[in-house]
């Protein structure tokens, strides 16, 4: 977790002064990277003048931290992650209400998300899930490329894979209901068993994985595809796939907190992280998400979303608390729990 206040000089100070600041300040959570989180902050503090607060995590524990604060909330805006989390806050009543007037704007899946939360979210980017390896460990190792889902409970993948933990990873979870939803939950169960032998280790993060299948330190990752070429940007050996199969994909996604102290300042901030200027900041620090806003260009290099074989993804059902309750708690059980040796 990383913190940051962004005055309107640009400099950072300790999250504890926010109360200090309240009458000029709006207070984030974000789950993309530190840099995207900072760049955000500071042009909305530029364009308007208000203080961002900025508190890093990845999409899970970001609502885990929100709902254990409703009674008195610290946050005003979660901004990023996959969807599934905002769903299931929007369901339990952490987030409020909001129907942008920049909603015409936006692709259709950044509007159905809105329209399944009832207006309690929206759309920011969208991505594809995939697997990442690095084609010089596989060749050192003398072990084929992965090309479908399947292939990564492959024995001879023992040790080599990575999986974000989907207690507290979107990516992760995502993961776990895209191979339900493509296999059936009986043998999308057995898949996660024979992958959990290989996997040598579950990142807190959903992007941890691909970092370290570029870093040389695994060889095969279970990775959204734009954080796979973000890696190949900054020149890491790094190869993606679409898995044979079909894959799921995420909606990133933003909300604003139930009981916001600052929830002018919040809608402020809501409202400018849709214009074209906000959507490119990600693009322009290398990250590959396809922005909702119809206007701004997918990122060269991005992965196409409109090539890839992606499954109709029900939001609405695995975007309930109770699915994800249901799946997590049956994924400890029995996935998590077993000897990986």
């Amino acid at each position: 977790m990383k913190r940051f206040l962004f005055g309107v000089a640009g400099c950072a100070l300790a999250l504890g002064a926010m109360s200090a600041w309240a009458d000029g300040q709006v207070n984030i959570i974000c789950s993309v990277q530190m840099s995207w989180c900072q760049a955000v902050g500071a042009a909305f503090t530029k364009e308007t003048g208000i203080n961002v607060g900025i508190v890093q995590k990845s999409a899970g524990e970001a609502m885990a931290q929100i709902a254990a604060e409703r009674a008195n909330p610290k946050l005003d805006v979660y901004y990023t992650g996959t969807g599934d989390p905002h769903l299931q806050a929007a369901e339990m009543g952490l987030t409020e209400e909001y129907k942008s007037p920049q909603l015409s704007q936006l692709q259709d899946w950044a509007i159905k998300q809105a329209e399944a939360s009832k207006y309690h979210t929206v759309g920011v980017y969208s991505g594809a899930l995939g697997i990442a390896y690095n084609p010089d460990l596989l060749a050192k190792k003398k072990l084929p490329a992965p090309k479908c889902w399947a292939d990564l409970a492959n024995p001879i993948y023992h040790d080599e894979v990575q999986m974000a933990n989907p207690n507290s990873s979107g990516t992760a979870y995502a993961t776990l209901a895209t191979f339900v939803q493509i296999f059936g939950e009986d043998k999308a169960f057995e898949l996660l068993k024979g992958m959990h032998k290989n996997t040598n280790s579950y990142p807190r993060s959903g992007a941890g994985p691909v970092r370290s299948v570029a870093r040389g330190e695994t060889a095969i990752a279970v990775t959204f595809l734009h954080d796979g070429a973000t890696e190949i940007a900054a020149g890491f050996p790094v190869k993606l796939v679409v898995p044979c199969e079909g894959t799921g994909y995420e909606v990133g996604s933003m909300s604003i907190v139930k009981g916001a102290k600052n929830l002018e300042n919040a809608k402020k901030f809501y409202e400018f992280a849709l214009t074209p200027a906000a959507q490119k900041i990600g693009g322009d620090l290398k990250n590959f998400q396809t922005p909702s806003n119809k206007t701004v260009p997918v990122p060269a290099g991005a992965p196409d979303l409109g090539t890839i074989k992606l499954i109709n993804y029900d939001f609405a059902k695995y975007g309930s608390a109770a699915e994800r309750k249901r799946i997590l708690e049956k994924w400890d059980k029995e996935v998590y729990s077993i000897p990986r040796s």
